[in-house]
């Protein structure tokens, strides 16, 4: 079976609007995480911070989904949720990557 993963990653400022990187960090993980409930094309989803003794050139948080299809990814890509987090997250960041791929996976039928 075909799936999409969809890996993006953040680089945050350091303070805005007077909270600090780890301030924003740990609200963008409630928030990210609650999307898993909140749109039905997610089939998996993992929100994750850079590990505090990794180098701090690293990439600060990361939103690692799948999807059965790109058509369901395109789908959660405008889904008012997710267009919320979008208007969240983008104040708070200096960087943002992401990629999209797709891949196999073993069925065990």
């Amino acid at each position: 079976m075909k799936m999409i993963k969809h890996i993006v990653m953040f680089k945050l400022q350091e303070e805005v609007n007077g909270k600090s990187k780890l301030e924003n960090l740990k609200e963008i993980c409630i928030r990210a995480n609650e999307l898993k409930d909140k749109i039905p094309e997610i089939i998996a989803l993992e929100a994750r911070t850079n590990d505090a003794l990794a180098p701090e050139s690293n990439y600060d948080f990361v939103l690692v989904c799948d999807f059965e299809s790109i058509e369901k990814l395109n789908s959660y890509q405008v889904h008012p949720d997710h267009v919320a987090f979008g208007k969240f997250i983008t104040p708070l960041r200096d960087l943002r990557a992401c990629i999209d791929y797709e891949y196999a996976t073993e069925n065990h039928n």
